[in-house]
């Protein structure tokens, strides 16, 4: 048996604290709980402080000491109200002097940032000021953010993500249902997500909607808001030959900034809301393209695209009413098709609209999130026992069992890049290192799935119906579709790699034949060309997204 003597020079006392950043995530309160575990057991003699709401009760320093008796009731639970969470951002210079100051005070040993990448951008300038300050302080990000933006080689998925499609993939199904039950309806029905239309993409696999618009397919086509929405009424037009007059359509949030037009106009507006241009003075200030194309556009969406910007300096996309805007374009075309009476002779188009965020972001998390979640909350603890400072907790095969899960920690500059940016004509070209949400892989083998099965969902109502989510049984560990099919595991890759380097080395021991060195260093230089080209940067990106 160990003593607490032993305990106490093997891993001395450690506080440590935690905070929320970012919108509520199923599976965030098991990130405390594994981390609180992992703490009692390293010494029982372990602090861990949640800082109560968010970033602003970490400049506040109002804290609350995580006991037993403070998790009973939030172990394996959704939403972020143990601690709360406010304005997402540690950023600003009075901000970051705030956060060091806080944790001087507290003299604690590590601080854990449970966000997603806007939060885990700021955690990464956080550990250098801390580290230029010589503040003790280890800072560490976790990836937990619904939208499942924060995707590189190194973190497969995010925690919360799993659940919110799952959520959302049983209200389409029920939506499917009652539209084919009706026979009269098109429904049109926004996901929340951020930028990038992962959930939108993973709910479609699960669902099987009649058709699905992905804002990554839109930035790199360059379609306008017209060419879409031609695009849905030619789908329409394809059902009504078959004789069907209803339909679901998946819309993604951020498809506003995926087309050209749109993207360009909320870039004009933000530039506006940089130079305190006060809401209502937004219209008459705009260029004449974009003061035309502001106007175009109906009523409901001019209120809501001059709204104040988010922590991060973009558009509010959860309140821009996107599939209110395309039913209305839809349904104006599609009257004015059956007016003409060449194309359409259907019955009168009708639509609803939906959008789905709070239902599922709020939701009891699933297994995997659970587990998922759990294990980052133990890995944080290794990280601040290393003292790494800096470094994003992750975890590489998900896709199989947990007992074969990789653990890792990893510098959060690995993932940065700097983008340089025009903010206005004229303007010089700026740009700052930070985690950029990661766009949906337009060549990965998940998306040649949906692609696929492209026609089909249109035509055949091959509707789905994945239910809720299940705690027990043979459904109970299921894993986003996308995270199965794609098979990445980059730490195993690199084993292997290393593995493959150990018998080359081990072949050209001093002493081979000149034979086995010349094909070698042949074999070197082709590798090495091929390598050099493939990691050589694109010379443009496309207005929102950077392909690969």
């Amino acid at each position: 048996m160990v003593s607490d003597a032993q305990v106490l020079e093997e891993h001395p006392p450690i506080r440590v604290g935690v905070l929320f950043s970012g919108r509520q995530s199923p599976g965030g309160h098991n990130v405390i709980w594994g981390t609180y575990d992992a703490m009692k057991v390293q010494n029982p003699h372990n602090v861990l402080l949640g800082f109560v709401g968010g970033t602003e009760g970490l400049f506040a320093k109002k804290t609350l000491e995580i006991t037993d008796d403070v998790l009973l009731s939030y172990k394996n639970q959704g939403g972020f109200d143990l601690l709360g969470r406010t304005v997402d951002q540690i950023r600003t210079t009075e901000q970051v002097n705030a956060a060091m100051s806080t944790c001087c005070d507290l003299s604690l040993d590590g601080l854990i940032i449970i966000g997603g990448v806007t939060s885990n951008s700021d955690a990464a300038q956080l550990a250098e000021t801390f580290a230029t300050h010589n503040c003790k302080t280890k800072v560490i990000g976790v990836p937990v953010t619904l939208s499942g933006d924060l995707k590189n080689q190194f973190v497969e998925t995010t925690v919360g993500f799993d659940t919110v499609c799952k959520v959302n993939s049983q209200l389409i199904s029920n939506i499917c249902l009652d539209a084919v039950s009706a026979g009269k309806y098109y429904y049109f029905v926004r996901l929340m997500g951020g930028k990038a239309s992962h959930v939108a993409f993973e709910c479609a696999l699960q669902s099987h909607p009649n058709m699905v618009i992905l804002g990554e397919e839109v930035a790199l086509s360059k379609l306008t808001l017209m060419e879409i929405t031609n695009k849905i009424c030619e789908g329409v037009e394809a059902r009504a030959a078959q004789g069907k007059y209803h339909g679901v359509l998946l819309i993604p949030e951020g498809l506003i900034e995926s087309i050209p037009e749109m993207y360009a106009l909320i870039q004009e507006i933000n530039n506006l809301h940089s130079n305190n241009v006060p809401e209502d003075e937004i219209p008459s200030q705009l260029s004449p393209w974009a003061a035309a194309l502001f106007k175009f556009l109906p009523p409901f969406i001019r209120r809501e695209l001059v709204l104040h910007q988010e922590s991060d300096n973009s558009a509010q996309l959860s309140q821009i009413d996107t599939e209110q805007l395309l039913a209305h374009l839809v349904e104006a075309e599609m009257n004015k098709r059956t007016k003409e009476g060449n194309y359409y002779k259907g019955r009168k188009f009708s639509s609803v609209c939906h959008f789905f965020g709070s239902q599922a972001r709020g939701s009891l998390p699933s297994n995997f999130d659970c587990n998922y979640a759990y294990v980052l909350g133990h890995i944080c603890v290794q990280i601040v026992a290393k003292g790494l400072n800096g470094y994003m907790a992750t975890v590489t095969n998900l896709k199989d069992s947990i007992n074969k899960w990789r653990c890792a920690a990893v510098p959060l500059t690995a993932m940065m890049s700097v983008r340089r940016h025009l903010r206005g004509p004229g303007a010089v070209p700026i740009g700052r290192p930070v985690i950029h949400p990661s766009p949906i892989d337009l060549k990965a083998e998940s998306y040649g799935v949906l692609r696929e099965k492209a026609s089909s969902f249109l035509l055949d109502d091959f509707y789905r119906t994945p239910g809720g989510i299940q705690f027990e049984g043979s459904g109970a560990d299921t894993k986003p579709i996308t995270l199965t099919i794609e098979g990445q595991d980059y730490l195993g890759d690199i084993e292997i790699l290393q593995d493959y380097l150990e018998k080359v080395r081990i072949i050209l021991k001093p002493g081979c034949s000149r034979e086995i060195l010349k094909a070698a260093i042949s074999s070197m230089a082709s590798v090495n060309d091929v390598l050099k080209v493939m990691s050589a940067p694109l010379n443009a990106e496309l207005p929102l997204y950077h392909f690969s």
